[in-house]
């Protein structure tokens, strides 16, 4: 069965064409990502912005026109996230992005994409394996953190922890001070020692990390120009590089950030705030290194559409 799956988060818009086969696997037909900035103002606001839809809009034009000339898709699914989620405005968005591109769409709750990002992130992992791992998705205005082992999920949370979020709420200054990286730093740490209690963090092996942080945090890693998906899926990073990439972001003005090697310039603004966030969902679990993984919450809605339509 062909999906398309279009991710309409709080930061970015994300397409995957794909093939679903009865076994659960996935051949990916097209694949694109566009920071479109939803949530931008949300957090201080409450709503979303004409100018912020629009730009989701044009994205989307280009998303469904793609969709078409490859052949079209039996199912066409959208999710939105923690900005839509959290807009007074987000229903009426919702409906317009459902209406104009004839999309079956939804705006998600937090747990429902926790549940989606562990199917997606373990969709190509062996469901034999007995270890507990954790899959952290950090995304523009939530972070989802997912606890299981397999295909089965034990604990999952949905946090208010977002790299637009967190960097409108501490970062005022380019580049950050001192006493900005540490209240960002605070707060991360509050709300991991609430969402996650000790006794679930306990007996985790892995970190599979998902999205764009993790992603870049991979390709700044390898330093990847262009940026390599088969080369960042997989790949491992430890602690001791993840805590030297959030130093070297939080020391950089914007403009340097957007010439590191390995990361898109349009995440130049954010990216500080995810690759904290990143360090310290490390720290909290006591972890010395994180898989980063191409397959997160658009793998999981793809073969959420396909399979429970059998």
């Amino acid at each position: 069965m062909r999906i398309a799956v279009i991710d309409i988060g709080t930061n970015s818009t994300r397409l995957l064409l794909a093939d679903v086969a009865a076994d659960g696997s996935i051949t990916e037909l097209a694949r694109r990502s566009e920071v479109t900035r939803l949530g931008v103002g949300v957090d201080s606001t409450g709503v979303l912005s004409d100018e912020a839809m629009e730009r989701v809009f044009a994205t989307l034009a280009d998303y469904s026109a793609m969709i078409d000339e490859l052949g079209g898709a039996d199912q066409r699914r959208a999710v939105l996230t923690s900005a839509t989620r959290d807009a007074a405005n987000g229903a009426q968005f919702t409906a317009e992005v459902a209406e104009r591109f004839s999309l079956d769409a939804s705006a998600i709750p937090g747990e429902r994409e926790a549940q989606l990002s562990f199917l997606g992130a373990t969709s190509g992992r062996d469901p034999g394996d007995g270890d507990r791992i954790v899959v952290v998705d950090i995304g523009g205005g939530s972070t989802e953190l997912i606890i299981g082992h397999g295909r089965a999920v034990g604990f999952h949370v949905s946090t208010q922890l977002g790299v637009v979020r967190q960097s409108e709420r501490h970062i005022a200054h380019d580049p950050p001070t001192d006493a900005e990286i540490s209240e960002l730093r605070g707060e991360i740490d509050e709300v991991l020692s609430e969402a996650v209690p000790q006794s679930e963090r306990e007996h985790v092996k892995t970190l599979v990390a998902v999205a764009g942080t993790a992603t870049s945090m991979a390709a700044i890693d390898l330093e990847l120009e262009p940026y390599d998906p088969l080369a960042v899926h997989g790949h491992r990073v430890s602690l001791e590089r993840c805590r030297e990439i959030a130093d070297r972001m939080a020391s950089l003005p914007e403009a340097e950030r957007r010439e590191v090697a390995g990361l898109h310039p349009d995440r130049a603004p954010t990216i500080l705030a995810g690759t904290q966030i990143l360090v310290r969902v490390m720290e909290a679990f006591g972890l010395d290194e994180v898989e980063v993984s191409e397959h997160d919450i658009l793998y999981g809605v793809a073969l959420d559409a396909a399979l429970g339509s059998q």
